[in-house]
Formats: C-alpha cells, sequence, structure tokens
C-alpha cells in the first residue's frame, strides 16, 4: 500500500513538473529583435529615439501585462479600465482673480497637457497598443494599426499560454448481441445483450514554446463495467498517460517566425508613444500660436482704441472750429467719417478677441461650460519678447537635426523594421510542412478479478466398484474430469476449480502504469507539400510590396521633414527682418503725424492730412504688431520643425502622460509672482 501511494504521489509531482515549468519557461521573453531595414539612418542611435524606447505609461496600468499570474481567478477577470476624467484640472481655478484668467504661456501649455482633449485621446493609442501585446504574448494575431495594416499569413498554430482541459462524463450502453464471436460475450453463456457501464476522467496539457515547439501531455482514465464474462477485469480501471511533442522542421520553424507577433506589437508600442509625442510637440505648437495671437488680437483692440481716441479728438477739435467758424464743414465731416471706421474696426477687432479667446479656452480646458471659466477673460501675462539673434545653422545641420529629433521619422523606422519582419515570415511560409514528433505513453489495467485459489476440483475419487449413493441413498452422478489410476476409480463432486474474487481500485491501476509495464513509443516525421502554394506567394508578394511602400514613406517623411525646417528657417529669418522694418516705419509713422499736427496747429495744413498721418501710424503700428507676432510664432513653428518643441519648454512625455508640467507656473499677483502647484 505504501508502495502505490508512492507511486500515486509521484505520478502527481510529475503533472505538475509538466505544468510549472513551460510556465516558467514562457516567462523568459525572446530576445530576437529583427535588424533595422536601413543600418545607415541615424534614428537607431539617436536620443530621441533613445527616449520614445524608454517612454511608458505612468498614469494607468500596463496592459501588456494581464492580470496578475499565477492566482487561482485573476485569468477569467476582465482587466480594469479606469473611466476618462472629463473634468477641468483645479489649475484653472488657481489662476483666476476677479473673473480674469491671469495666463502666461508657460502656464497655458500646463494647462493644456493636463486638460486638452487631443492629448486625452492620444493617450489610448499606447494602452491600446498594450493590449495587443498582450494578445500577441498569448499566440494570437493582434492588430497592429500603428504600424502594420495588413496582417500576412494565417493564424499561429502554437499557443504560448498554457492550457489545461478535462473531460469527466458517463456512459451507459446496450448492445443487441448478433454474433457471439465478434461481440466480446464468448459462446459459453447466452448473453443476449452488451450492457456496458462507463465513466471517464481525462484531463489534458498543452503548451506551445516561442520555437514552435508544441508539447501536449495527456491522462486518460476509463472505469467500466460490462456483463461479457469474456473480461479478465470487470469492472475494470484503465489509465493512460500519453506525452506528445511536436517541432516544425522547415514551415514554421525559428524564433522569428514564431514571435513576428510579439516583435510588431512591441514596436507598435514604441510607435504610439511616438504618436502621442507628436501629439503633445502638435499639441504645444497650438498653443504657443494661438496664445499669440491672442495678444496680438488683445495688443490689436488697443491700438484700435488709439486710433479711435485720436479720430474722436480730431473730430471734437474741428466741430467746436466749426462751431466758432474758423472750419469749413467738410473737414468735420471727414473728421466723423474716419471717427466712424475706426469705430467700425475697433469692434471686428474686439470680436476677433473673443473668438481667439474661445479657441485658446478650447485648447487648455475639457469643458468649455465649466461654471468656473462662464465669462471669463483671459489675460496673457506674457509680453511679446522678439529675439535679437536668430540661429545661424546650415540647412544640412539643421536637416540632420531634424532627422534625429522628430517623431515621424522614428515611426517610419518602426513601419520599416515590420515590414521587413513581415518579409522574413512571408518567406518561411514559402516552405513545405514538415513537423518530427515524438510520443510516449503508459497504460496500466486494474480492477475486479475472479481468480483460482487452488489446482484441484472439488471432490474425490471413488471405487465404482461399490454402488454410490448420498445420504438419503439416492446414486450419485459420477463425473470424471480426469483419467482415474485404476479403472474402478471415478471423481465424484464438482467438476470446476476453486476461484475467490480480487478486489483492486485506482491504486493498483497507477502502479500498473508508473511501473511502465506497458509502454508505447513513437516517432517520424509528416509532411504537407503543397502543389501550387498560391496562397503563401500571395503572402510573400504582398510583404515585399509593403516593404517597398514603406521605403518610399520613409524617403517622403525625410523630404517632408527637409521641407518643413526649409520652410520654418526662411519665415524665422523673413519674420526677423520684417520686425526690423515694421519698427523703422512705425517710427517714420509717429514723426510724420508729429510733423503733420504741428503743421496744423500752425495753421498749414488741414485736418484731412492728420486723418491721413493718422491712419497711416495706425496701419503702421498694426503691422508692426503683426510681425512681432509672426516671429514669436516662426519661433514655435521652428522648433516644431526640429523637434526642440518639447525640450525648450521643459517638456517630459511622462509629465505629458501624467498630465503634469511640475515647474512653478507663472500667476501673477503672487509673492515673487511665482506660486507652485502640483509641484514635487
Amino acid at each position: 500500500m505504501i508502495g502505490r501511494l508512492r507511486h500515486v504521489a509521484l505520478v502527481i509531482l510529475t503533472a505538475a513538473s509538466l505544468v510549472i515549468s513551460p510556465v516558467l519557461a514562457q516567462a523568459q521573453e525572446p530576445q530576437t529583435q529583427a535588424p533595422s531595414s536601413n543600418p545607415n539612418k541615424p534614428v537607431g542611435n539617436t536620443p530621441a529615439a533613445q527616449e520614445a524606447r524608454d517612454m511608458r505609461q505612468q498614469l494607468g496600468p500596463d496592459y501588456s501585462k494581464g492580470q496578475p499570474f499565477p492566482r487561482l481567478l485573476a485569468p477569467y477577470r476582465a482587466i480594469k479600465v479606469p473611466p476618462p476624467i472629463l473634468v477641468n484640472s483645479a489649475r484653472i481655478s488657481q489662476l483666476i482673480q476677479g473673473g480674469k484668467l491671469m495666463l502666461s504661456l508657460e502656464d497655458a501649455i500646463s494647462l493644456a497637457l493636463e486638460n486638452n482633449l487631443n492629448i486625452t485621446v492620444q493617450k489610448f493609442s499606447p494602452w491600446i497598443a498594450e493590449t495587443q501585446l498582450l494578445k500577441a504574448k498569448a499566440g494570437g494575431v493582434p492588430q497592429l494599426s500603428n504600424t502594420q495594416q495588413v496582417v500576412l499569413g494565417t493564424s499561429p498554430s502554437v499557443s504560448f499560454d498554457p492550457l489545461i482541459t478535462g473531460t469527466v462524463g458517463w456512459e451507459r450502453s446496450t448492445i443487441p448481441v448478433n454474433n457471439p464471436f465478434i461481440s466480446g460475450t464468448g459462446t459459453s453463456t447466452a448473453v443476449e445483450a452488451l450492457t456496458t457501464n462507463a465513466y471517464q476522467y481525462n484531463f489534458g496539457f498543452t503548451q506551445g514554446f516561442h520555437t514552435g515547439t508544441n508539447f501536449s501531455v495527456t491522462f486518460d482514465t476509463t472505469r467500466a463495467a460490462s456483463n461479457t464474462p469474456e473480461n479478465l477485469f470487470n469492472p475494470y480501471i484503465q489509465p493512460t498517460l500519453t506525452a506528445t511533442l511536436t517541432q516544425p522542421l522547415l514551415n514554421g520553424f525559428g524564433i522569428l517566425v514564431n514571435t513576428r507577433y510579439i516583435i510588431e506589437a512591441k514596436n507598435s508600442i514604441k510607435a504610439a508613444d511616438s504618436q502621442f509625442a507628436q501629439q503633445v510637440i502638435l499639441t504645444v505648437t497650438t498653443v504657443s500660436n494661438d496664445y499669440w495671437e491672442l495678444v496680438y488680437d488683445r495688443e490689436n483692440v488697443k491700438v484700435q482704441e488709439a486710433a479711435v481716441g485720436v479720430s474722436r479728438k480730431l473730430y471734437g477739435d474741428n466741430k467746436k472750429q466749426l462751431e466758432i467758424g474758423t472750419m469749413a464743414p467738410l473737414d468735420v465731416l471727414t473728421a466723423e467719417s474716419q471717427l466712424a471706421t475706426d469705430e467700425q474696426n475697433l469692434i471686428v477687432a474686439q470680436t476677433t478677441q473673443r473668438q481667439q479667446q474661445t479657441v485658446l479656452l478650447n485648447d487648455i480646458t475639457k469643458n468649455l461650460l465649466a461654471q468656473d471659466i462662464a465669462g471669463v477673460e483671459v489675460i496673457p501675462t506674457t509680453a511679446i519678447s522678439n529675439p535679437d539673434v536668430i540661429e545661424n545653422m546650415s540647412l544640412q545641420d539643421a536637416v540632420q537635426e531634424a532627422w534625429k529629433k522628430r517623431p515621424e521619422i522614428y515611426q517610419a523606422d518602426l513601419n520599416l523594421k515590420n515590414a521587413g519582419i513581415e518579409v522574413k515570415a512571408t518567406k518561411n511560409g514559402l516552405l513545405p510542412s514538415l513537423n518530427l514528433y515524438a510520443q510516449f505513453s503508459q497504460t496500466g489495467l486494474s480492477g475486479n478479478e475472479i481468480v483460482q485459489t487452488s489446482s484441484v476440483p472439488t471432490g474425490n475419487f471413488v471405487d465404482t466398484a461399490a454402488p454410490i449413493v448420498d445420504a438419503n441413498g439416492n446414486p450419485l452422478i459420477l463425473a470424471n474430469p480426469f483419467p482415474a489410476t485404476a479403472g474402478s476409480l471415478a471423481f465424484v463432486g464438482s467438476p470446476n476449480f476453486p476461484t475467490a474474487l480480487k478486489t483492486a481500485g485506482l491504486g493498483s491501476a497507477l502502479d500498473n502504469m508508473i511501473t511502465n509495464a506497458y509502454p508505447t513509443y513513437a516517432a517520424g516525421v509528416n509532411f504537407a507539400l503543397p502543389i501550387r502554394n498560391r496562397s503563401a506567394q500571395a503572402d510573400s508578394a504582398r510583404a515585399l510590396l509593403d516593404e517597398r511602400l514603406q521605403q518610399v514613406q520613409y524617403q517622403q517623411t525625410q523630404n517632408t521633414i527637409v521641407l518643413n525646417v526649409h520652410n520654418t528657417m526662411i519665415a524665422l529669418q523673413q519674420d526677423r527682418n520684417q520686425v526690423a522694418a515694421a519698427e523703422k516705419a512705425r517710427n517714420l509713422a509717429q514723426q510724420t503725424l508729429d510733423a503733420e499736427q504741428k503743421k496744423y496747429q500752425l495753421g498749414s495744413s488741414t485736418s484731412y492730412n492728420v486723418v491721413l498721418r493718422s491712419r497711416d501710424l495706425t496701419a503702421a503700428e498694426g503691422t508692426e504688431l503683426r510681425a512681432k507676432v509672426n516671429l514669436e510664432e516662426a519661433v514655435v513653428n521652428f522648433n516644431q520643425a526640429m523637434g526642440r518643441t518639447l525640450e525648450v519648454n521643459h517638456i517630459t512625455v511622462a509629465d505629458a502622460k501624467n498630465g503634469k508640467v511640475f515647474r512653478e507656473p507663472q500667476i501673477p499677483g503672487t509673492p515673487d509672482g511665482n506660486l507652485a502647484v502640483g509641484a514635487k
């Protein structure tokens, strides 16, 4: 009994090791990475590329890991996804003073990182890509929308997630006997129907590996009882342990082929992170430009108000002179017409300011109808500060820097890598299928058995010369199954050998199986040879075409960056020259107006000439203001084209994902003009 228990314990430990060992082995991720399709590109070793590789979501779980393992019920529960936060951050209320939102450029950027819905939407792309990596780790085919639009080939036949299967069932059958020779009932009994009552306890374990290897273990146990007298054991218990190992040798062989979706999904996460960084850059650029547009609109309102003030004063002075008779009515009418025009321009400027204020609020808030910003006036506190010196660098150097820092070039490189992986995988798919398999099986058998307790039938030999009667004097029937040693001897009694029932159960059957008394060994190869192989040829051709397409798009991305850098460099220099010219024109217009007003006071000029000079000054001031704002926006656009936006604004992608920028925002009215909000 102790020996049987030892054998049962050995079987349990063996089964546990078969489950645990593949799981531990599966925990080791493949280290094979597809080489870059273009090793001459500077992307792979650049700081921006390294930052993109290291970018991880700090807010929320890592969806590529799934539920914690090992836990009993965790794999069967949905992963929790918190609802999005759709209310404005508290920073906005902290910046509002007296119904006015005192906003610096840095605060506007910080609020955009916290509240901009475009950034919030883009945050989901890395998370979704992580779920597809989780699916690829399990052996499924992910939807690689970020990098690979079409998944080529068929689904992999290897499941990397261990799978335990089981069947517990009962079956009772009654089959009429027509031929006792082939029914198993034997000819010595008149059994009209064969009745079987069976219980099945079958369990299995399957595990796939990154090399394409598939390992399976099945443990099948049957307990059956029948009314046939021909079975040696009735009921009988028959356990069978079978281990099968399959390894592809051609099609499906290799780590890259079987982990292609894992590698591509990891590249997809990198691309999603890079796209998030690109969205942050775009948002910061948009917010900065909208901020400077609001600065321009507010300053333009001041210019138009000054123009209205000058026109109103001129109109009032002319009206007084008309009353005393020193001025013609036409001059008064001219001044009044100019006042009406300036008032109309002021109304347009004020309307544009309100519209631009709404645009900026939409950039930095999640809910435009929130009570704390209802009717609030945005007051920009960052003054225009045009650089005196524009960075002087060659176009070649600027392009090289942009290629290293722009997220678009990194994304194009990842697309090209994934296309190269698909080319290699589909090339392997062209090969015939040739699989090596090995199988080992052990079988046990036990149950209730009728055994012979003696080799001598029950009875005695007697002398047949005397009458043989029983106790009542009745003659006995002589049975003589064995030849008598003497002619007068005969055997009296039962002709059958004495028997006894030997009972055995599962322990005996497992002991029988573990001792390997009835082993089965099998090994071989199987193959499948497609005659035309057109589906695999189509997949291979499609992968090659997609790789060629990605190569062209990579060059297209490079050219687009060159064009952007070139145009922003030209715009930067042009706007700097325009600011200088506009400042000079505004000074001359001011001097001209001052001279014209002196002449008018001396009586050597007319009010119409003063109005003209006033118009010229207003236009010059507006042009100067527009040129300065254009230069500010040109700097913003140049930083975007160069990939410097995050760097110059001291933003990390981790901060952007958290929706926080840990620095001191500029809040006017606080001591030293600073207040640390959310700082760490």
